[in-house]
């Protein structure tokens, strides 16, 4: 049985992130046709990098995990000064951008390390996620039996040089979906590179209950948001349209947040934050939702919007994001904004058109049964795997 291991930058149960979580399902779905380890550090927090985990392994739902310990934690000065660097200075040096990569975090050489002294213990390397460390650093000392799923879109980062060779050096890319696909081809010319499109399978657990979540946490009529709560993900911009939303609008929508809060969240009677929530939870709350609402710009692929659909559960997403406004369009289960006037112009057909609404539902679904089935994925993976580990 072949030997993989997949890189990420963190993992675990407690890891609230969509590289990660999508890791986790990937490694747990390979488990039974491979080795399968995880190479990845002891942080849980990734504002700082501190060390959580204790020990150097684990097993976590079958999957073997080896962590390493953070050099140091990230010195937010230190890394606010680089970053206003490289941002703002188009003559940066690759040096500047290494600089950048090592106080963004998490610097962890001592993986590093271990993963150029046991290069030959494995038959593939699976790097998760183009913008840290661990994958500038070393991917390119395994690039010949090593798979990179970027997990990229349009940002200022993947223009910086260094990235040229995260980019040009593995064997095999793995995407996340066609978007993803044109738009790194198209940046970095390397369409000689063995490369495949497929995202994960998503599964809901069978007893959901919408009305369970409802009852207990004294809710109704709401649209729901899942995933960490920061500006990177635009979520200030959605208190701000809800709130105007509000004002403008006679209305008992609520809006609930599951999710670790990294910004403050306005204290209102009609938004309700749960903060980490369990898996089972986190269904109920999607399930009873009017809508899903993502504000982030910046998506590869998103989990959370896949597993509302797969819950008949229409989406609001921002139409910056072309990942995100493929989703709507190749599913038509869910709408799109690009401004406040549009956001509301969304939830108030979502709210006033029963008929179209409930098309919506079904179309949801079926786009989750077309592409997202965990054997066609599995199968796509393990094709890949076989051709790099020759």
């Amino acid at each position: 049985m072949k030997k993989i291991a997949l890189i990420n930058q963190r993992y675990g149960l407690e890891v609230n992130g969509g590289s990660e979580y999508y890791t986790r399902l990937i490694a747990e779905h390979l488990k039974d046709a491979y080795q399968v380890e995880v190479l990845t550090t002891k942080a849980v927090d990734y504002m700082t990098w501190e060390d959580y985990y204790k020990n150097d392994l684990d097993e976590i739902n079958g999957v073997t995990v080896r962590r390493f310990s953070v050099d140091h934690p990230r010195k937010q000065n230190s890394f606010d000064a680089i970053n206003a660097k490289v941002l703002s200075r188009p003559d940066h040096s690759i040096e500047d951008e290494k600089k950048w990569a090592e106080e963004q975090g998490p610097y962890c050489p001592e993986l590093v390390k271990y993963i150029k002294e046991h290069s030959n213990d494995y038959d593939v390397f699976i790097f998760v996620t183009y913008l840290y460390y661990l994958t500038s650093a070393a991917l390119p000392e395994v690039a010949d039996k090593s798979i990179l799923i970027p997990t990229a879109h349009d940002e200022p980062f993947i223009y910086f040089k260094m990235f040229e060779k995260v980019f040009k050096s593995p064997k095999g890319i793995v995407f996340l979906t066609d978007e993803e696909k044109e738009f790194v081809q198209k940046r970095f010319q390397n369409q000689d590179i063995l490369c495949d499109t497929m995202a994960v399978g998503i599964e809901a657990p069978k007893n959901v209950s919408a009305e369970g979540f409802k009852s207990s946490r004294n809710v109704d009529n709401y649209i729901i948001y899942v995933g960490r709560i920061d500006e990177g993900k635009n979520c200030h911009i959605l208190f701000k349209y809800f709130e105007e939303y509000k004002k403008r609008n006679q209305s008992n929508l609520k809006l609930v947040l599951m999710g670790k809060s990294v910004i403050p969240v306005p204290e209102r009677p009609d938004i309700l934050n749960l903060g980490f929530v369990s898996e089972e939870e986190k269904y109920n709350g999607i399930s009873g939702a009017k809508a899903l609402i993502l504000p982030s710009a910046f998506e590869s692929l998103s989990i959370s919007v896949l597993e509302s659909l797969n819950l008949n559960v229409p989406v609001i997403v921002n139409g910056d994001c072309e990942v995100l406004k493929g989703h709507c369009i190749k599913s038509n289960a869910g709408l799109y904004y690009h401004n406040y006037f549009e956001f509301e112009g969304c939830l108030n057909y979502l709210l006033s058109h029963e008929k179209e609404y409930e098309q919506m539902r079904d179309n949801a679904r079926e786009y989750i049964d077309k592409y997202f089935q965990w054997n066609i994925i599995v199968e796509k993976f393990k094709n890949i795997i076989e051709k790099v580990a020759q």
